[in-house]
């Protein structure tokens, strides 16, 4: 009996278990992703038209930054413009390392970790989705423009530049949509992303995607440290929301084998109560 009982124990994964994600359908997942990258190109237009609150919105940032004794974004600059190919190598890095290193990131998850897939993609979505509802609360212009800040439009200088040469008639971006930093976000969740769907003994280097974007942003004049702050805040927000994959409900574990049944024990039977009800047959038979 103890040999059966034994033999019963399952075998199969514990309760923290989860069985492998399938991939979602690629075609929808492209129609997804391709409609999440037209609503930040073009989504951020429909906050154009507000110059003067912007500038506004600048000088108060500004100076709230000096207030709370921020580094000054021209110190970043500063290393930036000890050479042209320096500066022309952080211009490129913004113009061309944000959208191809988001969409390469998120087809290798797709491919090699659908569950982690998923959970990146609703979490870059929300965040897309927060960060461009506060660019229509706030609009606001880049350093590169204000005055005050002394700070040059590298990309306008040395090139290459993503912007047109006048803010009010760019139809391809808008300019005035500073806060919070998209580049810098998606860049932290790359680096969160790559973390958490590998085990690889370096795979802490990824955070150096969104320290070098950091550093590109706000020396290139393109950002204030506030709007990498804002967009920090959004992402951690969205983190919160969206559930992680592995930290969903137990999973239930295996039933019981056919083979090997369940054995309940049952209590023993004292003797002494067995005795009188053996003996009545054997009585009856004499």
């Amino acid at each position: 009996m103890a040999a059966g009982i034994r033999g019963t124990r399952p075998t199969g994964p514990g309760p923290t278990a989860t069985p492998n994600t399938p991939r979602p359908p690629l075609v929808r997942e492209l129609l997804l992703v391709t409609a999440l990258f037209l609503v930040y190109k073009f989504g951020r237009l429909f906050a154009n038209g507000h110059e003067l609150r912007a500038f506004h919105n600048a000088d108060r940032i500004w100076n709230a930054e000096r207030a709370v004794h921020l580094p000054d974004e021209g110190s970043v600059q500063a290393l930036l413009m000890h050479g042209e190919p320096l500066v022309r190598a952080a211009n490129t890095y913004y113009a061309a390392v944000h959208f191809p290193a988001t969409i390469a990131f998120l087809a290798w998850l797709y491919w090699r970790r659908p569950g982690h897939y998923l959970w990146s993609r609703r979490v870059l979505a929300l965040l897309t989705a927060a960060a461009l509802a506060l660019h229509l609360l706030m609009p606001l212009a880049p350093p590169r423009m204000l005055a005050a800040t002394g700070l040059v439009d590298t990309a306008r200088v040395y090139g290459p530049s993503v912007y047109g040469a006048s803010p009010e008639t760019d139809s391809m971006a808008n300019q005035f949509a500073a806060m919070p930093s998209l580049h810098f976000g998606w860049a932290v969740m790359v680096a969160i992303g790559l973390i958490v769907a590998t085990r690889g003994r370096w795979r802490l280097l990824w955070l150096l995607h969104p320290l070098l974007t950091l550093l590109v942003v706000v020396g290139t004049a393109n950002h204030y440290w506030f709007d990498a702050l804002a967009a920090a805040a959004l992402l951690g927000l969205a983190l919160a929301v969206v559930r992680a994959p592995g930290t969903g409900p137990a999973a239930p574990g295996p039933l019981p084998s056919a083979a090997a049944p369940t054995v309940l024990a049952e209590p023993a039977v004292p003797v002494a109560r067995i005795a009188p009800a053996a003996r009545r047959p054997v009585e009856s038979l004499r």
